[in-house]
């Protein structure tokens, strides 16, 4: 009797299934061992071990080592998860239906208020303890979130939106030095380092927009000179 070979698809779909779901596994596993690194930086430190975020994890070092190739791997997955902290904390203010200075203001006040809860994270991802940047992945991913906000905001009001990739990376850039200075120095209050940073968002901001013939009025709406209300 001739053999009865199963259609491939057939053989390989419970196979593909498994893995569909291990690979939701291990995902969901990972996030939940960053949540631990988290815990376990803040509580020891920029120069917490494996050893130590394992142990905040309630895992042995071999177990955590399934999930994370190396020490690399898993800082560049914190740093994703401080990208993912400030994108989702900045989105829903700068996407709001608040006068523009106001959610710079806010902004800024989010993200000051989102690094003074986890200093040592912040400082692991910008004193880079391995020959790799950490964030530098989270810094294009914030990146592109004010990019396309900023473009998007640019374009609706007809006004040339080429700056919006570099003026996106230089405000990524001022957050992290200004970030860093504050949270070594701590020569002034959170609040009054906020207004500082915002004011000088804002006033870039505005001079940009009077270039391109774009006025902001007194109830923070955008307005074309010549042209009606945004």
């Amino acid at each position: 009797m001739p053999r009865i070979v199963k259609n491939p698809a057939q053989r390989n779909g419970p196979k593909d299934g498994r893995n569909s779901r291990w690979d939701e596994h291990r995902e969901t596993r990972r996030a939940e061992l960053v949540e631990a690194a988290v815990a376990a930086i803040d509580e020891h430190g920029p120069a917490a071990g494996i050893a130590e975020i394992a142990a905040s994890a309630g895992v042995s070092k071999p177990v955590l080592y399934r999930y994370f190739a190396d020490k690399d791997d898993l800082y560049r997955a914190v740093g994703a998860w401080g990208a993912n902290a400030v994108i989702d904390g900045l989105l829903p203010v700068l996407l709001s239906e608040a006068p523009i200075r106001e959610r710079v203001e806010r902004a800024c006040a989010d993200y000051l208020e989102l690094i003074s809860r986890h200093p040592h994270v912040f400082f692991l991802l910008v004193e880079h303890p391995t020959n790799e940047d950490p964030l530098a992945d989270g810094k294009e991913m914030v990146a592109a979130t004010i990019s396309r906000t900023l473009g998007d905001a640019l374009r609706e009001l007809g006004v040339d939106a080429a700056g919006a990739e570099p003026w996106a990376h230089g405000l990524v850039g001022l957050g992290l030095s200004t970030g860093e200075w504050w949270l070594r120095r701590r020569t002034m209050s959170r609040a009054a380092v906020s207004d500082h940073l915002s004011s000088f968002i804002w006033h870039a901001f505005e001079g940009i927009a009077r270039e391109n013939g774009v006025r902001i009025d007194s109830q923070g709406r955008l307005r074309l000179v010549g042209g009606k209300d945004q």
